[in-house]
C-alpha cells in the first residue's frame, strides 16, 4: 500500500525532531543523574560521623630547620588547624572538627591538663553532635593520659589517643597517617564500647595495656602480655579483642567539679638506696607513693622502713615493677606494712589509679580492690 505525501512529511518531521531533540534529552538525563549524584554524596557527606580532635602539642605538632632532625625538634609548635589541614583525606571518613586544649611537650602535661582535657571530652560526648573524640598527645607520656581518660570518660563512644615518634617536618613522619588512622578508629562503629584506645603504627591498643617500649623507634608502642586490640591495614580497621578490666562508662570515678587531684609520687628501687626517699615525699605533701619496686615489686629493708613510716602518716603505698611488665602479686609482707600491690599496672599508669581511688576513699581494702578490678 502507497504511504500518502502527507503522512510522508509528517512522518519525516518528526523523525527529524527527535533526533534534533536527542541532544537535549541526553543533557536532561545527564543532568538528572548528576544532581542525583550529587544529592547522594552530599547525604552520604552529611551522615559521616561527628568526630572531634582534640590537640595538647607533642611531637605529632612538632616542627624543626630540618628535615632530618628526629630528637631536637619543638614540640607543639604547631596548631590544630595545620594538623587537620595536612591530612584532608580524614574529611572522606568523617566530618572532622577541632579545638586545642594545650600545645607542649608531653612531660608538661599536668593534672590540671587531665582535668580540663576530661571534663571537654564528657561535655563533647554527651551531645548528639559528636559521635567520637581524637586526643593528640606526645607520646612520652601517652599512656598516662590515656589511662586516665579511660577511667574517668562518661561514655562508650569512641576515644582515641594519638601521637607520633617524628615531628611534622621530618622525613618519613609519622604522625600524618597515625592521625589519619586515629579518625578512622573512632569513626567505626566496632570501636563503641573498647574503651579508651591508642593508636600508632598501624595497631591498636588498650589504654589499660599498652606502653611506650623505645626512646625513639617508631614501633614503640606494644602490649607485651594482653596483646593489641586490632590493627588498621589496607585502610581498613580490625578488632580482635577487647579489655576485660572495667573502664569509661563503667568506673565509678567522675572528675566532674573535681579541681585538684591527690598528690602521688612516684619512688624507684634501687641498690643501697634509703627510706629517706620515703619520708620527702610524705613530708612535700604526698598523699600517695608508686614504689617501682623490683622484680615482683620487692622492696630492700631500707624501703620497707620507710614505706612502713608512711603507711603510719596515713599515706597509701602501692608497690607496682620496674620490670616492664609481668603481675604484682601479694606478698606476705603487705600484710605487715600495709602496703598494696599494683596487679599488671606498671608504676606510672598505677599513679594514675591511685590518684583518682584517693578521691574515693583512704581505706586500704577498697583501694586494693580497685587494683583489681580496673
Amino acid at each position: 500500500m502507497k504511504l500518502s505525501v502527507q503522512w510522508k512529511q509528517k512522518w519525516c518531521i518528526s523523525m527529524l525532531t527527535a533526533v534534533l531533540l536527542m541532544p537535549v534529552m541526553s543533557y536532561s538525563v545527564s543532568a538528572a543523574t548528576e544532581t542525583s549524584t550529587t544529592s547522594q554524596t552530599t547525604a552520604v557527606q552529611t551522615s559521616l560521623p561527628k568526630i572531634k580532635i582534640l590537640a595538647t602539642g607533642g611531637t605529632i605538632a612538632g616542627s624543626s630547620e630540618s628535615n632530618t632532625d628526629v630528637t631536637g625538634y619543638k614540640a607543639g609548635a604547631l596548631g590544630i588547624d595545620v594538623l587537620i589541614n595536612a591530612v584532608p583525606e580524614m574529611k572522606k571518613v568523617a566530618d572532622i572538627s577541632g579545638e586545642q586544649i594545650a600545645n607542649v611537650g608531653s612531660p608538661d602535661i599536668d593534672n590540671a591538663v587531665l582535668l580540663q582535657l576530661a571534663n571537654r571530652i564528657n561535655e563533647l560526648l554527651a551531645s548528639d553532635d559528636v559521635d567520637g573524640i581524637v586526643v593528640t598527645h606526645g607520646t612520652d607520656t601517652l599512656e598516662e593520659t590515656a589511662y586516665f581518660l579511660d577511667l574517668v570518660v562518661k561514655s562508650d563512644k569512641p576515644v582515641v589517643v594519638v601521637g607520633a615518634m617524628r615531628p611534622a617536618t621530618a622525613i618519613s613522619a609519622d604522625g600524618s597517617f597515625n592521625l589519619y588512622n586515629a579518625v578512622k578508629i573512632a569513626s567505626n562503629p566496632e570501636a563503641t564500647g573498647k574503651g579508651v584506645m591508642i593508636a600508632l603504627n598501624d595497631r591498636i591498643g588498650a589504654a589499660r595495656y599498652i606502653t611506650k617500649t623505645n626512646t625513639t623507634g617508631t614501633d614503640t608502642f606494644k602490649s607485651v602480655e594482653q596483646g593489641y586490640l586490632g590493627v588498621v591495614s589496607g585502610d581498613k580497621v580490625y578488632f580482635y579483642n577487647q579489655s576485660t578490666r572495667k573502664h569509661t562508662a563503667n568506673t565509678i570515678f567522675d572528675v566532674k567539679g573535681i579541681t585538684e587531684l591527690p598528690q602521688v609520687d612516684i619512688l624507684y628501687e634501687y641498690q643501697n638506696n634509703g627510706s629517706y626517699l620515703y619520708d620527702a615525699a610524705v613530708a612535700s605533701g604526698a598523699k600517695g607513693i608508686v614504689v617501682a619496686g623490683s622484680g615482683n615489686g620487692s622492696l630492700s629493708t631500707r624501703s620497707s622502713e620507710g614505706a612502713a613510716r608512711a603507711v603510719d602518716q596515713g599515706v597509701t603505698v602501692v608497690r607496682s615493677t620496674r620490670t616492664g611488665s609481668g603481675v604484682v602479686t601479694p606478698l606476705d609482707s603487705d600484710a605487715e606494712i600495709g602496703t598494696l600491690y599494683a596487679d599488671s599496672l606498671n608504676p606510672q599508669k598505677a599513679r594514675i589509679l591511685l590518684m583518682l581511688a584517693l578521691t574515693q576513699t583512704k581505706d586500704p581494702t577498697t583501694i586494693q580492690s580497685y587494683f583489681e578490678a580496673y
